[in-house]
């Protein structure tokens, strides 16, 4: 069982503190840019420093990040564990260091004080707003993916789209984080640099895990096919059991669900699979959702080696996977660089909790650069994929006080 070195005390990771009022919390509180800020069902973590980076290389990236935990470790640091960020295209260097300091406390749902408003944001007349592409570009796009679909090219693809926000004033990072993490406490909150120099923050609300390991534990929780939420209850309600009931997103959560267990089975010894999905909310969506659990063979592999041979499920890219890459690259006027990647940490022991890098944007001094996507498959509509993407720019709009 690995230990987490605090600020003040010596924790133990995988069973945090006794909640309290305000632990967790106080670590939201306490983020400044920079600094490494992660809070997960299970726990909330504070980062500071740079003890070591994980090095870009030719190596695989579990093989980097383990040498570069035992590094950390012969170098006199009791507890490693690596933070940071994993690009879409995994051949990319990624944003990995074990931190000087980590903090923990208990998730974030089990502080009373989470349920204290956040400031309100700016005004939206401060944001100058900037699709790209602009939707009826990103519609084209769908239509001609359909009907390369249709033509039997590949079966599914997940296409993105950004905005570009400008503020007169400089970002408050701190703000923007403390209302994510405010309006979704149970879901996966970051902030984390985006590069090496730090100047550019990765910040997010995921609703995705794309897997733990806790032991011989694993968890998985693929998410999709989507609906977005009505402000009115009874609407609200009934999209709910349309999603349920749609035969399209069914369709497209049982490829994704298939994918993971394909990508899981070889590293375990068990593996329960459920037959069908149930639904889970954020603030602005409704999924489809699956929680795949397994018990690990021996030997056993990290976490982070889990997660890096899920990614990327048909969830972020397509299938095959090849082919929507490459529609991907066709179609997308950007690179993707973290969006749709993965965020997590990960300990000497292999422990770790590594987590889809959705409802996200990046962040410099007066830009942010927000990224949603839908899957597309060959029931797909045009405007109903513009729809659902703009309801997923909700979170991150919300947070910083924009509209479309």
């Amino acid at each position: 069982m690995s230990t987490v070195p605090d600020v003040a005390t010596h924790v133990t990771l995988a069973d945090p503190a006794h909640p309290a009022v305000g632990a967790a919390t106080s670590l939201l509180d306490a983020y400044t840019p920079g600094a490494r800020f992660l809070a997960t069902p299970t726990r909330t973590l504070l980062a500071y420093g740079v003890h070591r980076p994980v090095p870009h290389g030719a190596d695989p990236l579990p093989h980097r990040v383990e040498a570069t935990l035992a590094e950390a470790r012969a170098a006199g640091h009791r507890a490693p564990l690596v933070m940071g960020a994993i690009p879409f295209d995994q051949t990319a260097p990624a944003v990995l260091a074990v931190p000087e300091d980590v903090r923990t406390a208990p998730p974030l749902t089990a502080d009373p004080l989470i349920a204290l408003p956040s400031a309100a944001p700016a005004d939206a007349a401060d944001w100058r707003i900037r699709a790209v592409p602009d939707p009826e570009a990103y519609g084209e796009g769908v239509a001609a993916a359909v009907a390369r679909m249709w033509r039997g090219e590949f079966s599914k693809v997940v296409l993105s789209r950004t905005l570009e926000l400008t503020s007169r004033a400089p970002l408050d990072v701190p703000a923007m984080l403390q209302r994510l993490a405010r309006r979704d406490p149970s879901g996966y909150t970051f902030a984390l640099p985006a590069d090496a120099t730090g100047d550019r923050t990765l910040l997010g609300a995921s609703p995705e895990l794309l897997v733990s390991r806790r032991g011989e534990r694993v968890v998985a929780n693929p998410l999709a096919g989507s609906i977005p939420r009505s402000a009115d209850l009874a609407e609200d309600v009934r999209r709910a059991a349309a999603l349920l009931q749609s035969s399209k997103d069914l369709h497209e959560h049982a490829v994704v669900v298939d994918a993971v267990h394909q990508a899981l089975a070889p590293h375990c010894a068990a593996l329960d699979v459920p037959a069908k999905p149930t639904l889970i909310r954020t603030a602005a969506m409704w999924h489809l959702s699956t929680t795949v659990t397994g018990t690990l063979a021996e030997p056993h592999a990290s976490a982070l080696e889990l997660a890096c041979a899920l990614h990327p499920t048909p969830a972020v890219c397509g299938t095959p996977v090849d082919t929507a890459r490459r529609v991907i690259a066709d179609t997308e006027p950007f690179d993707r660089g973290l969006y749709t990647g993965m965020v997590g940490w990960g300990d000497a022991e292999g422990d770790g909790e590594w987590v889809v890098t959705l409802r996200c944007a990046e962040a410099a001094e007066r830009k942010l650069r927000l990224y949603a996507g839908a899957g597309i498959v060959a029931a797909s509509e045009p405007d109903a994929e513009v729809a659902e993407t703009a309801a997923k720019f909700r979170t991150f709009l919300d947070a910083v006080g924009a509209s479309l």
